[in-house]
């Protein structure tokens, strides 16, 4: 087995992985609490265990587009250091999306057929 090139095809099969992971993190986190964009980014790297990073470009853009489509909601707040925030939340449908892609794609591996 050549162990070198089993590293490489594990790098690019995760390197996909994660991108389409952000959708789910993000929803995940928000479903804890509301949180700012970069409150997110620090807890997407600690919830994840260092595994998935995402700059603040990147939040942004999926955090509008997730608006757009009625994922979530934002709100601005004061900060008592600094400029005030923005604070993004899920919405019902986001909830709902979040419970939905947890049942199809991670529950399947409670089956004893599948695990």
């Amino acid at each position: 087995m050549d162990e070198q090139i089993l590293s490489i095809l594990l790098d690019q099969w995760e390197s996909n992985y994660k991108k389409g992971l952000l959708t789910f993190w993000l929803l995940l986190l928000l479903h804890e609490r509301p949180m700012y964009v970069f409150e997110m980014g620090q807890a997407l790297v600690s919830a994840s265990q260092g595994t998935i990073a995402a700059d603040g470009k990147s939040l942004y853009r999926a955090l509008r587009r997730f608006e757009r489509i009625g994922l979530v909601e934002s709100t601005w707040h004061s900060s008592e250091v600094g400029p005030r925030r923005r604070y993004y939340h899920l919405t019902g449908m986001g909830t709902e999306l979040l419970r939905r892609f947890v049942r199809r794609n991670l529950l399947i591996f409670q089956d004893p057929s599948v695990a």
